[in-house]
């Protein structure tokens, strides 16, 4: 969130930063509120201090306590008019973007993101190589179709070696994480409205969740509660930086990208995902985010994926974010990269959503600046693996480091039962 302090004092920053990421502040919304409930506070003031003024005096005549009542009635009503001009105010505020980090690069969309770096080659092939469909469908790891008769489209079931590489992958994600010093956390996949709002998903974003009739959200991200675990809390100094990973599935209606990757194991209203989510001090937030960002590259680097890391331009980063890069690991079969993480630095803009501050050694209250990133998103990570690693004859080499988590070193057919597919009278095996 955005303190109204800095709208007051820099009005046209703010409204100019929304605009780099596309955004529609309600600036001057709030400024004409805020004018308002300026003078409604200053009206209340001078009324207390005339019924204190009264009040110190012997009040005997009638008269005067009429006047002190009549005067106590319109201090209450002025008081509820101040009220709900503050609560508006608030409500406004947090449809006030992040203004970018005046080191991210200006540019209306993804054209605007800046190459960073590449890492690793992308393998050489003597042949043809096959999608991540067309080698689930020969390995059986997929299967769309039985998924859809039970939830609909944008489902997956894995089967047979499928769920073994989605496991294997989160247990070395989670254990890279864990050399790196994350301490690990297994949260709920329900949190309440504060929590969404104190990460920025809501009320922004409240179309792309799903929720429940008791007002609970299906998390879009272990982000959300990994976040709010510190929720209105006061940490000290000493403890920051603080950091934290949790593998949780992540639920997203996707409802602003109708038509786009609906086919295969990409855009899914549920994935697995491990997260890194770190509590820093702010003199350090921008050092914190290249930590972060390496960690989550270590995982790439281990599994021998070519990738790119992006920085991303202020009409491609988000509503919250103050600086953000992403991963893109190649995917040789569908012959294009696929973002496997965000790594993002956010400021202070969620710790004062959600109030989480520490109390230096000396001086006031601070609010923490927040980071967040994918170590990883798992279907697009398997996706990448999958075309990478895959061999002529439809067998798949598994990378040296999950050989200990699989028990193998290859996913063929020699070690796979094949699902038969939907027909009459047909059942999973």
């Amino acid at each position: 969130m955005i303190p109204l302090s800095r709208i007051r004092s820099e009005p046209e920053a703010v409204a100019q930063g929304a605009r780099d990421k596309g955004e529609a502040a309600p600036v001057d919304m709030i400024l004409a509120l805020d004018e308002t409930a300026r003078q409604a506070r200053t009206e209340v003031e001078q009324l207390r201090a005339e019924q204190n003024r009264i009040s110190k005096g012997k009040v005997a005549d009638p008269e005067q306590i009429g006047k002190l009542r009549a005067m106590k009635a319109t201090i209450q009503e002025k008081e509820r008019e101040l009220n709900a001009l503050e609560q508006q105010i608030e409500e406004l505020l947090l449809y006030v973007p992040n203004p970018a980090h005046p080191g991210v690069p200006v540019g209306a969309d993804e054209t605007g993101n800046q190459v960073v770096r590449l890492e690793g080659e992308p393998r050489p092939f003597s042949f043809q190589p096959r999608t991540h469909l067309e080698l689930g469908e020969t390995l059986g790891l997929f299967d769309f179709a039985r998924a859809a008769k039970i939830s609909g489209s944008r489902f997956a079931i894995l089967a047979g070696w499928g769920p073994r590489l989605q496991r294997a992958l989160v247990s070395y994600m989670l254990d890279r994480a864990r050399e790196n010093g994350y301490v690990e956390l297994a949260t709920p996949y329900l949190v309440r409205r504060e929590a969404m709002t104190g990460t920025a998903n809501l009320p922004k974003f409240e179309d792309d969740a799903f929720r429940t009739d008791d007002d609970l959200f299906l998390i879009p991200t272990a982000e959300v509660p990994v976040t709010n675990y510190y929720r209105e809390e006061i940490l000290s100094e000493e403890q920051l930086p603080l950091a934290h990973v949790a593998h949780t599935p992540c639920f997203r209606k996707e409802a602003g990208a109708a038509g786009k990757d609906t086919r295969g194991f990409i855009r899914l209203h549920q994935f697995d995902k491990v997260e890194l989510v770190r509590f820093v001090h702010p003199d350090n937030s921008l050092d914190e985010l290249e930590k972060l960002t390496s960690h989550a590259e270590s995982v790439l680097s281990g599994l021998g994926l070519h990738y790119r890391v992006l920085l991303m331009c202020t009409g491609d980063m988000g509503f919250a974010q103050w600086k953000k890069y992403d991963l893109e690991a190649w995917a040789p079969g569908m012959e294009r990269f696929l973002e496997v993480s965000s790594c993002s630095v956010f400021g202070d803009f969620q710790a004062r959503r959600a109030g989480i501050r520490f109390r230096p050694a000396s001086g006031k209250l601070q609010y923490v600046h927040t980071l967040n990133g994918s170590a990883l998103a798992v279907p697009r990570t398997m996706v990448a693996l999958l075309e990478t690693w895959q061999q002529e004859d439809s067998t798949v080499v598994v990378p040296e480091v999950l050989v200990p988590y699989l028990g193998v070193d290859h996913i063929g057919l020699d070690n796979v039962v094949v699902n038969s597919g939907i027909g009459d009278n047909q059942h999973p095996l």
